[in-house]
């Protein structure tokens, strides 16, 4: 996390090493959660291992993924984190994960003292824009098939680790669909 941190040139290394006395260690199990739907989010974690889903469940109970995190990755349920207010979505550990947590108040206290912290939260925010708006671009302009190549393109090592129900959801198709993209490919 701290080599991450550094490849953005903001902080000084002074100030990434003072990121270590703040950092907390946790293990989640596959099938375990980071944060559950209807709770306030006070943290974000770093994966350092591992694949994590953020999902969000319809009315009827239908669980919509709509991000997968890889390791070298921040998460967080991050609407409720900037407000304070309940979470809609889950975070779930799609594999045994490990993860480096900062919690929201050591932030605050980082960012209050530099104003490179300043600068890189929101140099942060603005990526995790930029991210969001790729993806809703890709749903309008892709057909399943390039964002499936996509995702195999950036992430093939992870690909097969993900079940296809979460495959599918992310991909915003149903899995008997993925399974004829992927025969289609033959991938």
């Amino acid at each position: 996390m701290l080599n991450h941190l550094s490849t953005f040139g903001i902080l000084t290394d002074s100030e990434v090493n003072q990121v270590k006395q703040y950092l907390t260690s946790r293990t989640i199990q596959k099938g375990e959660y980071l944060i559950t739907e209807g709770k306030v989010c006070q943290e974000i974690a770093y994966v350092e291992n591992g694949t994590l889903r953020s999902f969000y469940t319809k009315d009827n109970g239908e669980e919509v993924t709509y991000c997968i995190t890889f390791a070298g990755n921040f998460t967080t349920a991050y609407s409720s984190y900037i407000t304070g207010e309940k979470t809609p979505e889950s975070i779930q550990a799609l594999s045994h994960a490990e993860l480096l947590i900062l919690k929201k108040r050591d932030i605050e206290t980082m960012a209050a003292n530099s104003t490179n912290w300043v600068k890189l939260l929101k140099f942060l925010a603005e990526q995790q824009y930029v991210e969001m708006e790729k993806r809703i671009f890709s749903y309008q302009k892709e057909s399943a098939n390039e964002r499936y190549l996509e995702l195999v393109k950036n992430h093939p090592d992870y690909i097969q680790n993900i079940p296809l129900q979460y495959l599918a959801s992310y991909l915003g198709i149903t899995p008997r669909h993925l399974s004829r993209i992927r025969k289609e490919l033959s991938l």
